[in-house]
């Protein structure tokens, strides 16, 4: 049977532009009934459709466990890097994913996002799970641009926890914190389970820019961009793509799309087609 695709999309961009996209894939849940939307079974192919015709040469995921990483990796041809949030490396993982023939991946690092950055499965401030987040230096062989790209996500239930994850997310942007000396362009995306008028925006984008309102174009409405798989509609974004004001934005879109009337997540998958500082098209 063939279904309707609706909703707006970027798809793949020209060879120096760098496409990326946040998404909250949405971990399996087994006691679902058979017909759930939210059942992964239900839901896998739309997410495989919508990565083989958008293509971004970065993906950052919230929530993914491991059968949804091996499907994310081969519905485009990815690699990835990443572990489980839980102090053995097993549970939700916020991977990067990556195209190897676009992206080579220097050093990066994972850390709970709690008062001891170092220990796996650690949370403080409330937090209601471990939260993480995945730090690394990526190179474009396209343009030769080197930069760091941070994916996490934020804890649902607590505030404190999300304005003291924003402080120690804004020293690795900052270039203060662990390893993470020099400066770099910079991208942070996720799953920030907080809008644009919360702490944790106002935090993170005294450094960065939001990218939705700098983008010379938007290619989709101002969708929520969590839908709980209702149809999409128009209010608050919860799941941001930020980056230095170094680095140029030529799209965004909330990738609200459906096929036959089914979404992928209960997220929106968020996009941004970026141009590194400094960056020429290798011949």
């Amino acid at each position: 049977m063939v279904h309707a695709v609706s909703g707006s999309a970027i798809g793949p961009e020209g060879p120096t532009a760098l496409s990326v996209m946040t998404w909250n894939v949405r971990r399996p849940v087994p006691t679902l009934r058979a017909d759930s939307p939210d059942r992964w079974e239900n839901r896998r192919d739309i997410l495989r459709t919508v990565l083989q015709q958008t293509r971004p040469s970065v993906l950052g995921v919230q929530e993914a466990l491991p059968e949804q990483l091996e499907w994310i990796a081969e519905s485009a041809g990815y690699q990835w890097i990443g572990r489980g949030r839980d102090s053995d490396g097993g549970g939700e993982h916020c991977a990067v994913f990556y195209d190897p023939a676009r992206i080579r991946v220097g050093r990066w690092a994972q850390y709970a996002l709690s008062r001891t950055p170092s220990v796996p499965g650690s949370r403080s401030w409330g937090a209601a799970w471990p939260r993480i987040a995945v730090v690394a230096e990526l190179i474009d062989v396209a343009s030769g641009g080197a930069f760091r790209l941070i994916n996490t996500h934020l804890d649902h239930m607590s505030p404190v926890a999300r304005r003291h994850s924003a402080v120690l997310l804004r020293a690795v942007v900052r270039g203060r914190f662990g390893v993470w000396r020099d400066p770099l362009p910079t991208v942070l995306m996720g799953d920030a389970n907080a809008d644009r008028r919360s702490a944790p925006y106002r935090i993170l984008t005294a450094e960065l820019t939001d990218t939705w309102l700098t983008a010379k174009r938007r290619a989709s409405p101002a969708w929520r961009s969590y839908s709980g798989y209702a149809r999409p509609r128009l209010g608050r974004r919860i799941d941001w793509i930020l980056a230095s004001p170094d680095i140029a934005v030529d799209a965004a879109a909330v990738a609200a799309v459906r096929i036959g009337d089914r979404a992928g997540s209960d997220h929106e998958p968020v996009q941004a087609v970026l141009r590194l500082p400094g960056g020429e098209l290798r011949r």
